[in-house]
């Protein structure tokens, strides 16, 4: 465990200071570009769910240990331990994975105004971290902890009322 937290200590850093950024922005600094970083967090996000749709990547001859892959539907506990059916499980986290990339695509849009209404915004950034959540659980990992932790900001953000788009 303490390999993990040490792996994903960097990266943890950087998007903690982005957050960081973006709430400093979004707090009157510049709403604008906090916007904007904001619509790139919540597709980037996204985005990194793809990764549950490719296959593992394969080790190269020469390394003496592959890393471990967190996005395989294929390792969920709940064909390990619950006895799901394995297509079951790939078919579900496909639609999830289909389901927060959608979301957080139309809520970085509804983030800065384009084609999605601003009202939106709060269902479509609670839903897809919801779906997200739910995905990452589905195939838990350690490594996933900070996909956690991001999703459980997003709702932070949308639950406290600290910042919301402006409607036009």
């Amino acid at each position: 465990m303490t390999g993990i937290a040490r792996d994903l200590l960097p990266l943890a850093v950087v998007v903690g200071a982005v957050c960081a950024l973006t709430l400093y922005l979004l707090g009157g600094a510049n709403p604008t570009a906090g916007g904007w970083l904001l619509a790139a967090l919540l597709f980037a996000h996204g985005w990194v769910h793809v990764m549950f749709a490719f296959p593992r990547p394969g080790g190269s001859p020469t390394a003496t240990a592959t890393p471990a892959w967190p996005f395989d539907l294929g390792d969920s506990w709940l064909i390990s331990r619950a006895g799901s059916a394995a297509g079951h499980v790939r078919a579900s986290g496909r639609i999830l994975v289909v389901l927060t990339l959608a979301g957080f695509l139309l809520a970085a849009l509804a983030t800065v105004g384009i084609l999605v209404p601003a009202a939106w915004w709060p269902a479509l950034v609670l839903g897809s971290a919801a779906s997200s959540a739910t995905l990452l659980v589905l195939c838990f990992s350690p490594t996933l902890l900070l996909g956690l932790a991001i999703d459980a900001s997003l709702a932070w953000l949308v639950l406290s009322g600290t910042w919301s788009p402006a409607a036009p």
